[in-house]
């Protein structure tokens, strides 16, 4: 029989919960620290005014560790007041589809327990963050405030009973807590429905229509087979490495041309599918694929903005679109052409929060392969994937034919991301340092045949809530109007990772179809210039290029 003796254990601060653009994520073996785990969740609870009484959602991508917390969180909200949450089943659920179930249930949060993108396993990463009331991630007034209070913690509350079996749908109780396990699926899948014609991608299937879906052994597999194949009815081969393993399965669930490369070479053979597609670690992300070709992100987000009134959802137009301020301006010039604002704001999702808030933007996407709508208030890989399969079952043409469409109207955004992973701390914050006191003397120089016209720190107004965000990256422009952007990512748990972002603008249409790396050549070679990147870091070359 449960007990739920509340139990208030005396606890020391931990000076490194400071949460990043996604939440706090460590190794697991930092989050196995005694009290560790506690402390950041007690920090939530005592963050959040309305915390007792309420309802929330909790869940994660599967990896390793995810089953441990998900106790530890159950009978620390039961101690702190709440009184229902809701549980995936088995503990998982996919990022856009806790926003999904918090809003749609109009609950007071979530809580979601992923590092995205980063390895999984023992020895690989863990990660926590909070969702607010409208879906998306909290803003940086209350991860900083929970910040604060993790630093002067000194007790939390947690309840003495037994674990909740997970595996059965329905309801149970834990003291006066409610707890509801539900099938992780079935609302997100519901929602998608609405939104896109399922009918019309099932005749796309029908008429022999070819897809290769890599679920990366993470938290899309069950999504994926119960929305492409059980409700679409695609072929079950359609949809690969789909059961979500705690390490997942040794792989690092990105999906980009490096981490998912046996999708990529997959597409890129003479015996590809028509279509191919994979998302991360929590089913946020995406990767787009055609027979032989790779859309960048930055292109995505521009044809799915251009072609939006083909999907049902967004048939009477688009309020607006925004992007993060190193995603390509691909997207600017569809949104001119369509007559709506484009947002540039910091990188991070939950910028896009209040803009879809005050109905100011209907689409969004970053270039780090996430996109997303006024649907969630997070980025959505699967609904990336079905708006692409709408797309091709309304348009009957390749993904290469579209791209090129697309590039042929409104010209080619050259455009890739050199990453810099694991470099030693302190020798990247002196790169970033030196590239700020170079500022105001690089306007009129010179580098690799390119003349800086302006360069600056990139600083967000919010333009609902006038929050100011400041030191969100290094903008180096050129007067032939292409651009460098240097930021440190804030995802990674060992060392640091320098982003380095390069584009460039070209209309003529006999240079649409180069190699990306080549017509990129100038601003590559002109940013390890400017930065001194091997000088510094070391580092002749970067460890992935998107």
């Amino acid at each position: 029989m449960n007990t739920t003796e509340i139990k208030e254990i005396k606890t020391t601060p931990f000076k490194d919960q400071r949460p990043g653009t996604s939440g706090l994520r460590k190794k697991v073996e930092v989050f196995k620290k005694p009290h560790y785990l506690e402390n950041f969740v007690q920090s939530i609870f005592d963050t959040l005014p309305k915390i007792k009484g309420s309802q929330l959602v909790l869940g994660g991508d599967g990896r390793y560790y995810n089953d441990v917390a998900i106790q530890t969180i159950l009978k620390m909200a039961c101690a702190n007041g709440v009184a229902k949450v809701k549980v995936g089943q088995n503990g998982f659920l996919s990022t856009p589809a806790t926003s999904c179930i918090i809003r749609k249930y109009g609950l007071y949060g979530g809580i979601i327990l992923s590092a995205s993108h980063n390895p999984g396993g023992p020895d690989g990463d863990f990660g926590i963050k909070y969702n607010i009331e409208n879906g998306g991630p909290a803003p940086e007034k209350i991860t900083e405030a929970i910040y604060k209070r993790s630093c002067e913690i000194d007790r939390y509350y947690i309840v003495d009973a037994p674990d909740i079996d997970l595996s059965k749908l329905g309801t149970t109780k834990l003291g006066n807590m409610e707890i509801e396990i539900i099938d992780p699926v079935k609302d997100y899948a519901e929602l998608m429905q609405e939104i896109f014609d399922f009918n019309k991608i099932s005749d796309l299937f029908r008429s022999g229509f070819t897809m290769c879906y890599d679920a990366l052994h993470a938290i899309t597999g069950p999504y994926a087979r119960r929305i492409f194949v059980d409700m679409i009815g695609a072929p079950t081969y359609s949809v690969v490495n789909y059961n979500p393993l705690p390490d997942f399965d040794g792989g690092h669930p990105d999906p980009n041309l490096t981490y998912a490369k046996s999708l990529v070479d997959l597409m890129m053979s003479d015996n590809a599918p028509d279509f191919g597609a994979a998302s991360d670690g929590d089913g946020d992300r995406n990767m787009i694929l055609g027979r032989k070709v790779f859309v960048t992100p930055s292109d995505s987000l521009a044809i799915l903005t251009a072609n939006a009134s083909l999907i049902p959802r967004y048939k009477n137009g688009l309020k607006g679109v925004a992007r993060s301020m190193p995603t390509s301006r691909a997207v600017d010039l569809v949104a001119k052409d369509l007559g709506i604002n484009c947002f540039e704001t910091p990188t991070g999702w939950k910028f896009f929060g209040s803009l879809l808030d005050a109905e100011l933007v209907t689409i969004c996407g970053e270039e780090s392969f996430g996109t997303g709508s006024d649907h969630v208030r997070e980025k959505d890989g699967l609904w990336a994937v079905l708006f692409w399969l709408n797309l091709l079952a309304e348009k009957r043409s390749s993904v290469k034919e579209i791209v090129k469409e697309h590039w042929i109207k409104f010209g080619r955004n050259y455009y890739s991301r050199h990453d810099y992973e694991e470099l030693d701390q302190d020798k990247a914050n002196l790169l970033i340092e030196s590239l700020k006191e170079k500022l105001s003397n690089l306007i009129g120089k010179e580098f690799s045949g390119l003349r800086v016209k302006h360069a600056d720190e990139f600083s967000y107004e919010d333009p609902v809530d006038h929050f100011v965000t400041t030191g969100q990256g290094i903008r180096i422009f050129f007067e032939d109007d292409s651009r460098i952007v240097f930021r440190l990512s804030g995802t990674g748990t060992k060392g640091a990772t320098l982003r380095v972002y390069l584009e460039r603008y070209e209309k003529k249409l006999e240079a649409l179809e180069l190699d990306t790396q080549i017509a990129l050549e100038k601003q590559i070679n002109a940013a390890k210039e400017i930065a001194q990147i091997k000088e510094i870091t070391g580092r002749d070359k970067p460890s992935v290029i998107t």
